[in-house]
């Protein structure tokens, strides 16, 4: 069974295409660790595919701020706007559904998905300090999550804990060796609105048994995501954002 992992959709329509046709053939499910709406200005395209072609998938804070299920205070100004538009869009059955996602971590096999953290699903976990205190909850040896839209991750060797790079802007994709003794977190990376001056939609593919994961990147139309967003009068930082990669 081969697994393409995907995150942080953000509504982002166009970088979801272009991730799709670039695993096409490569994967024989999908799972989503969270986050397929907010942000972006096609959030019933986004919610509407993901319910007929996503296998398993936990809900992220931005989920739950559209459903109604989470406090916006605590979200930043173009967060909170971003979360109101789309509540405002959504159709009673996407709506519905988004209400009812299930929280993770969501144990599939010999491997998991979750949102933040095996303990929280809105903690974020970015470097080697927030990792290691995760070193005691990893119930599984692989472990997906999102949340950060940082691509890579962290692996457990008895020594610590090592971080996981993503592939480089001359890159497509990295191959991340996986050992068997060893547990890991990793995150695929956003596919709608990546933080890691890397514009391009990430995602990871994952065949259980093989020993790696592949981490890719893959260019979208960003100009027409950005305009949509604008053109739904949602702030314009956050078309800006897709650009750059931040």
């Amino acid at each position: 069974m081969r697994y393409l992992v995907v995150s942080d959709i953000h509504a982002n329509w166009e970088a979801l295409q272009a991730v799709l046709a670039d695993a096409e053939g490569k994967y024989d499910k999908i799972l989503c660790c969270g986050d397929i709406v907010g942000y972006g200005a096609n959030p019933n395209q986004v919610v509407e595919w993901v319910r007929a072609n996503v296998a398993a998938v936990v809900r992220g804070n931005h989920d739950k701020a559209a459903a109604g299920l989470e406090d916006l205070e605590w979200f930043n100004p173009f967060a909170k706007e971003s979360a109101l538009w789309t509540q405002s869009e959504l159709t009673a059955e996407n709506l519905t559904y988004l209400k009812l996602m299930e929280r993770g971590p969501m144990r599939i096999g010999k491997l998991q998905i979750l949102h933040g953290s095996p303990v929280d699903e809105d903690e974020y976990i970015v470097g080697r300090d927030d990792a290691q205190q995760m070193a005691y909850y990893l119930d599984v040896p692989y472990s997906f999550f999102g949340h950060t839209h940082l691509q890579g991750g962290f692996a457990y060797p008895r020594s610590g804990v090592r971080a996981i790079q993503r592939p480089s802007m001359q890159e497509s994709c990295r191959a991340v060796p996986l050992e068997t003794d060893l547990h890991y977190l990793i995150n695929a990376g956003s596919v709608g609105q990546p933080r890691d001056n890397d514009p391009r939609a990430a995602y990871a593919l994952y065949e259980p048994g093989e020993p790696v994961v592949m981490l890719h990147r893959v260019s979208y139309d960003v100009e027409t995501a950005a305009g949509k967003i604008v053109a739904a009068g949602m702030p314009e930082f956050l078309a800006v954002r897709l650009s750059v990669g931040k």
